[in-house]
C-alpha cells in the first residue's frame, strides 16, 4: 500500500476512532426532549438488551471495566457487539500495541461465533460492525492489507444488512459513514477504491445519516453526533455540532467520552477557553479509561494562552504515559515552542528539537508538519508564532495587537512574508470582519504565487472560496476552491483538498 493510500485509510480510521460503532444506549435518547422512551415493552426487531444497553452507557462514559462486569452473563450477538465496542474503544483510545494481539484475536474469535449464530438484523449488523472494527485496528498496527481487506468486506455487508433490512436504522448509521468517507476521496484515489470493489457517494451517505440521525432507535444520537462532526468538520457548519456537545457533557456529566468531545470540538473552533472549562468539568476516577491524548490537547490549549510552563508540563506527561506512535512528533514541536517562546536555554529547545525526529510514523498531519519543520530546518518567526497561537485559541485581538508590533526587513524569508498576511486574515475572520479578513487572504495568494510550497495560500484559497459560495457568487467559488486544489505538496494538503473537493460537488 503507498503512503499516501496509508494516509487516507488512517484519515478515515481516525475519524470514527473515539465515537465509530459505539452506539448511544436508549436512555440517552432522554437528552432531546422530542426523544422519549416508548412504553411498549415489546422490542422492535435488533433492539439491544436492557443489559446491553446499560453496558453501551458503560463503554460511552469510558468506564469499561464496568460495561465488561454487565456483560459476564449476556450472549447473543448483542452481547458480542457490545464487548467489541469495547475492546474497540479500549484500543484505539491507549493505542498500546502490547494489547493489540490479544485484542485482535478476540475479535477474531467474536465474528467466529457470529456466524455460527443463526441469521437476523441484530447478527448481521453485528457481524458487519465488528469486522469492521477489525479492520480499522488493523489498519492503525500497520497491517494494511488486511486492514483494507476487512474493511472492504464489512462494507458490502452493511450495504447488504441495509438491502435486507431497509427499516434498520442502525446500518444507516454505518452505512452513511462509509459512503460518505470513500465518497469525499479525491479523483487521486479513486484507482484504490476500484482496486478495493468500493464505491461511494457523498450525497447518499448523508442521506442515510440524516434518516438515522432523525428517528428514534438505539443509535440515534451516536447518529446525530457523526452527522454534526461531518458538517462541523467539511462544511463549515459547527454550530450544531457545538450545541450538541455541549448538551451531552451538560445532561450526562458522568461520560468522559462527551466531555472530550466537548473538548475537542470547542479546541478545533478555536475556543480555547470553552475546551479549558469542559476539560476542567470532565469526570475523573479509577474506574474510567486513560486518556492521555487529552494531556496533548490541554498542553496546546496552554500554549495558546502563553502559559508555556504549564503547557510543557502537560506534553511531558503526555509522552511518559501514552503508549501509541501517533502525536509524538507534535509533541515534541509543541515542546520546542513552548521552550522556545517561553526563553529557555538553547541547549534545551535544541533537545525539544531534536526529539522531533526520534522513530516514529508521520502518517497524521500534525505529525507529518512537525518532521518538515525538522528536516526543513525552519526558522520560526517568534511574533508570527505567537500570533498564529493566539489565533489558534480564538484570542484574535490579542494576535492583531502582537501582528501589530511585527517588521519584516526587506530580506524575510518567502514563507514570512506569506505567512504575515495570513496570520492577520485569521485574525479577522476570528473577529467575524469577513471583508479585512478576504483582503488579507486575497493578499496571501498575490505574495504566495501558483507554486509557494507552503499551506498558507491554499488555505486562503479554500476560505475565499467559502467566502463566494456563502454570498451566491458559485463561478468565483468555483475559482477559488479549483485554485486551492492546484497548489503543489504542503503539511495539510490531504485534509484541505478533501474540503475543496466536497465544496465543489456541493456547487
Amino acid at each position: 500500500m503507498t503512503h499516501r493510500s496509508k494516509l487516507w485509510f488512517l484519515s478515515v480510521a481516525t475519524a470514527w476512532a473515539l465515537l465509530a460503532a459505539t452506539p448511544i444506549h436508549r436512555a440517552d435518547q432522554e437528552l432531546n426532549s422530542a426523544e422519549k422512551p416508548t412504553t411498549n415493552k415489546q422490542q422492535p426487531p435488533g433492539a439491544l438488551s436492557p443489559a446491553c444497553r446499560r453496558a453501551y452507557a458503560e463503554v460511552l462514559m469510558f468506564r469499561l471495566t464496568a460495561a465488561r462486569q454487565l456483560l459476564r452473563n449476556e450472549t447473543g450477538p448483542g452481547a458480542l457487539l457490545v464487548a467489541d465496542c469495547a475492546d474497540f474503544m479500549e484500543l484505539l483510545v491507549s493505542q498500546d500495541a502490547g494489547r493489540y494481539p490479544a485484542i485482535v484475536a478476540a475479535q477474531e474469535a467474536r465474528l467466529s461465533q457470529l456466524n455460527g449464530l443463526p441469521g437476523g438484523v441484530l447478527r448481521d449488523y453485528a457481524r458487519a460492525e465488528v469486522r469492521l472494527h477489525l479492520g480499522i485496528n488493523q489498519l492503525v498496527f500497520n497491517h494494511e492489507i488486511v486492514g483494507g481487506l476487512n474493511l472492504r468486506q464489512a462494507f458490502h455487508q452493511m450495504e447488504a444488512v441495509a438491502r435486507r433490512y431497509p427499516g434498520f436504522l442502525p446500518a444507516r448509521k454505518t452505512l452513511g459513514l462509509c459512503q460518505f468517507a470513500v465518497g469525499a476521496l479525491p479523483e487521486g484515489y479513486h484507482w484504490l477504491l476500484t482496486l478495493l470493489g468500493l464505491s461511494g457517494n457523498v450525497e447518499t451517505g448523508l442521506q442515510n445519516l440524516t434518516r438515522a440521525a432523525s428517528e428514534l432507535h438505539d443509535f440515534q444520537t451516536e447518529s446525530r453526533i457523526y452527522l454534526s462532526l461531518i458538517r462541523e468538520g467539511y462544511y463549515k457548519q459547527p454550530a450544531e455540532a457545538l450545541r450538541l456537545a455541549e448538551q451531552l457533557q451538560i445532561q450526562q456529566p458522568e461520560s468522559l467520552l462527551f466531555s472530550y468531545l466537548c473538548v475537542s470540538l470547542n479546541k478545533r473552533q478555536h475556543h480555547a477557553d470553552a475546551a479549558l472549562a469542559a476539560y476542567r468539568a470532565r469526570p475523573t476516577g479509577p474506574g474510567y479509561l486513560p486518556v492521555a491524548y487529552l494531556d496533548h490537547m490541554v498542553a496546546d490549549l496552554l500554549l495558546y494562552q502563553g502559559n508555556y510552563a504549564a503547557s510543557e508540563q502537560r506534553n511531558l506527561a503526555f509522552l511518559a504515559t501514552y503508549r501509541g506512535r501517533h502525536y509524538r512528533k507534535d509533541a515534541a514541536f509543541k515542546l520546542y515552542l513552548a521552550a522556545w517562546l517561553g526563553g529557555q536555554p538553547v541547549g534545551q529547545t535544541a533537545r525539544y528539537r531534536q526529539q522531533i525526529n526520534e522513530a516514529g510514523p508521520t502518517d497524521i498531519e500534525e505529525d507529518n508538519y512537525a518532521q518538515h519543520f525538522y528536516h526543513d530546518a525552519l526558522v520560526l518567526n517568534p511574533t508570527l508564532t505567537r500570533a498564529r497561537l493566539q489565533t489558534d485559541g480564538g484570542y484574535c485581538r490579542p494576535a492583531l495587537a502582537t501582528l501589530r508590533l511585527l517588521r519584516l526587513p526587506p530580506t524575510a524569508s518567502l514563507r514570512d512574508q506569506i505567512e504575515e498576511p495570513y496570520r492577520r486574515a485569521r485574525a479577522y475572520q476570528g473577529l467575524a470582519r469577513p471583508d479585512s479578513a478576504r483582503l488579507a487572504f486575497e493578499r496571501t495568494l498575490a505574495v504566495s504565487g501558483p507554486s509557494a510550497p507552503y499551506y498558507f495560500a491554499p488555505q486562503a484559497a479554500l476560505e475565499l472560496g467559502y467566502y463566494a459560495q456563502a454570498s451566491g457568487q458559485k463561478p468565483l467559488a468555483r475559482s477559488y476552491f479549483e485554485r486551492c486544489l492546484r497548489y503543489p505538496w504542503h503539511e495539510y494538503k490531504n485534509s484541505t483538498d478533501a474540503k475543496a473537493n466536497l465544496a465543489l460537488r456541493g456547487l
